[in-house]
């Protein structure tokens, strides 16, 4: 189901008396007047509510004899809803974009000529200049102390504030061998 689908099926979905309708087409098959007495409402208006649900594919019609018979559409309801929300946004380019913008501001705000100025004090600011610190050093290869402290000591005086902080963000690990990258997870 797509974004624009989902959107119309959870608006749809969002007046009681579809729902009801929903519930009674879940027990059996019925047509409009059968609805109406049920539900004591009106035919107009449970035709109305039908019409809305056949246009996001919730009921499906048919013509027996005399009726046109109202059926729920199991396979639309078997979707979950995390699956909605995981799938591509039609957005997702511009909030890329919206990202990378935000993410330029904060460095061009705390870094002038490859020197850290400042370190944040947001914790989102913080890991975006961690994050382009950690990009100084090697995936898979393991730094003694000494030398991570070298290079972060290129960006900025504190080293050992901005050394604790890449481990505490968990950009970075150490044991008794050294200090190393820590693999980022992929979204």
């Amino acid at each position: 189901m797509t974004e624009p689908e989902a959107i119309k099926l959870f608006k749809c979905l969002a007046d009681k008396s579809r729902l009801q309708i929903l519930k009674s087409l879940v027990v059996e098959d019925m047509y409009v007047e059968r609805l109406a007495e049920r539900l004591n409402l009106s035919a107009p208006t449970i035709s109305f509510h039908l019409k809305k649900l056949l246009e996001v594919g919730a009921v499906t019609s048919s013509k027996t004899q005399y009726y046109t018979m109202y059926s729920l559409h199991p396979e639309i309801f078997n979707t979950k809803i995390l699956d909605i929300i995981q799938e591509e946004s039609d957005e997702s380019a511009l909030q890329k974009k919206r990202d990378n913008q935000y993410r330029q501001k904060v460095l061009d705000a705390f870094f002038e000529y490859g020197r850290l100025k400042s370190i944040p004090t947001q914790k989102k600011k913080e890991r975006i200049i961690l994050e382009e610190i950690a990009k100084a050093f090697e995936m898979g290869r393991i730094y003694p102390e000494r030398e991570v402290n070298l290079i972060i000591a290129d960006f900025h005086d504190d080293f050992c504030t901005l050394r604790r902080d890449l481990i505490g963000e968990r950009i970075m690990a150490r044991d008794a061998s050294g200090y190393w990258l820590i693999p980022a997870v992929q979204k």
